[in-house]
């Protein structure tokens, strides 16, 4: 059978390890398919359930394009394993374990631990899940790694460990799947008062992408529905919808350097203002690491605000003005029963620091990526 081309065109900014999305006029057999450049090299596609081909993009100048045909490849195995067990999700790139998403026996709400960046540095901190992790700071218990929660939602403190305190019920995972470019995951759950009295539906939604070997990339998607009526989501700083607790190496009064899309650095400059991304990094271990976390245009309330801390905190919050504006805003929203709020993020594991990283290119890959012509 005869397939189209495909144009990737850079734009005017460099494109590395770029994750690719398009779609074709006609799909494709089934069977396994890459992207195949003049020079014979193959690139791994993916073709999803959705209908939407993924791939990898290794390097473009910019204002370069480059032009693959579509091929029949050899039997692919996958580079991204998702496995369930009935109790955590484990997601693994190249058989090494990215992050585990535990939501069985947990105290509060299910959580990300570990997280680990290119050579399975581990990125964020093992306390308390580990009480007795050696050179870590044992503050805030319920900072579990990476998370979901928020403080004041119908009057539910839904993000600390107090008494009194919200949860967060798993009440499924809807599927998964392994494949050679990107593994993904779905799972629902529910947000109670103390005494179990639903109040919100969630849904999540985590994709990990086969990228280079100096960075590797997850996707969040993240529903929050108003399934039990309306939802008054309060004007607190004490939350986040993603929140990420980073290894104390990384701490600003120790290696850590925050970072923001505008060039503001550490908690003075970073904390409570509204941008794009923002970045933690430092070094762990003798390593230089970093972790971003990129906020999409579909984002409620994009940019979001940051509550980010040079203690380790880094947290995508929209709903705390009063704090951030010192009273000027009221960030309160009332969601109204049966509507939801969707959030979208992707989150960066990177060696180096933010600039060498070129976190702000790969910010722009994420919500501005290459152009793709097709053709036949």
């Amino acid at each position: 059978m005869s397939t189209p081309a495909i144009t990737v065109e850079a734009g005017p900014h460099e494109r590395r390890d770029c994750p690719l999305e398009f779609r074709l006029p006609e799909p494709l057999p089934a069977g396994s398919w890459a992207l195949a450049d003049v020079d014979g090299t193959q690139l791994a596609l993916e073709i999803g359930a959705d209908g939407l081909l993924r791939s990898v993009l290794p390097h473009l100048p910019a204002g370069q394009t480059r032009t693959y045909g579509i091929e029949q490849a050899g039997a692919t195995v996958p580079r991204v394993s998702v496995e369930d067990s009935g109790a955590a999700v484990d997601m693994s790139l190249d058989g090494q374990i990215v992050t585990r998403y535990v939501y069985a026996d947990v105290p509060a709400r299910p959580y990300f631990h570990p997280l680990n960046a290119p050579g399975q540095v581990p990125i964020t901190r093992a306390y308390p899940m580990t009480p007795d992790a050696p050179g870590e700071s044992r503050d805030h218990p319920h900072h579990r790694s990476v998370w979901i929660a928020h403080g004041e939602v119908n009057g539910t403190d839904n993000w600390s460990e107090e008494t009194g305190h919200g949860y967060t019920r798993h009440q499924q995972i809807d599927h998964h799947r392994s494949g050679p470019v990107t593994g993904s995951f779905v799972s629902m759950g529910l947000w109670t008062g103390s005494d179990g009295a639903p109040i919100l539906t969630q849904g999540l939604s985590v994709t990990l992408w086969a990228a280079g070997p100096t960075a590797r990339i997850l996707d969040f998607m993240i529903r929050l529905e108003a399934s039990h009526g309306d939802v008054v989501f309060g004007d607190t700083k004490e939350g986040g919808i993603l929140s990420i607790r980073v290894a104390s190496e990384l701490d600003v009064p120790r290696t850590g350097r925050i970072t923001n899309v505008f060039d503001g650095q550490d908690e003075s400059e970073t904390w409570g203002k509204s941008a794009h991304w923002c970045d933690y990094s430092g070094s762990i271990g003798g390593t230089p690491v970093g972790i971003s976390v990129f906020d999409h245009p579909h984002s409620f309330r994009h940019p979001t605000h940051w509550h980010v801390r040079n203690y380790g905190l880094m947290t995508a919050n929209p709903f705390g003005y009063s704090a951030y504006t010192n009273g000027v805003k009221n960030g309160s929203h009332i969601l109204a029963g049966g509507d939801a709020l969707l959030f979208r993020y992707r989150v960066l594991l990177h060696r180096h620091t933010c600039a060498e990283a070129r976190v702000a290119g790969r910010y722009l890959d994420f919500i501005a990526p290459p152009g793709i012509r097709v053709t036949a």
